[in-house]
């Protein structure tokens, strides 16, 4: 009974190495790009990436043709420190996003990273109404 008990039994610090191992999160290796929101408002489109702890330097956002891209890209720096446990990193990842090229303005788009969230705002271009109208047929 004993041996049951012992086989049965886990070490505090191994309880800590399962929780933190399964822990949810994007920036492990099996998940590959971070999380996005994206949402309407009346005067713009915002996308809000997910991606905590990273340097806002080593972002990218493009435009292209209507393709939105956001990209992350940080240089792995080596050390002379022989490391015991390594439970995160930086990584490279590149996300892209069409869009509806008439409906953006391209010229007003913003990007700013603030408490872990990158967050796109994509203005909408003014919509002009079309007056309905008889067209006369000659």
């Amino acid at each position: 009974m004993t041996d049951l008990i012992k086989n049965s039994s886990k070490s505090f610090g191994s309880l800590l190495d399962e929780l933190f191992t399964n822990a949810p999160g994007w920036n492990r290796p099996e998940i590959k790009f971070p999380p996005v929101n994206i949402s309407e408002g009346k005067e713009n489109y915002e996308v809000d990436l997910y991606a905590p702890g990273l340097d806002k330097n080593d972002f990218k956002v493009n435009l292209d043709k209507g393709l939105l891209t956001i990209s992350y890209d940080k240089k792995v720096e080596t050390t002379d420190k022989k490391a015991h446990r390594v439970e995160y990193y930086q990584s490279s990842f590149k996300r892209s996003f069409t869009l509806d090229d008439g409906n953006i303005d391209a010229a007003k788009i913003d990007a700013s990273y603030k408490d872990g969230v990158l967050k796109v705002t994509l203005p909408k271009k003014e919509q002009t109404e079309i007056e309905p109208k008889q067209i006369e047929v000659k």
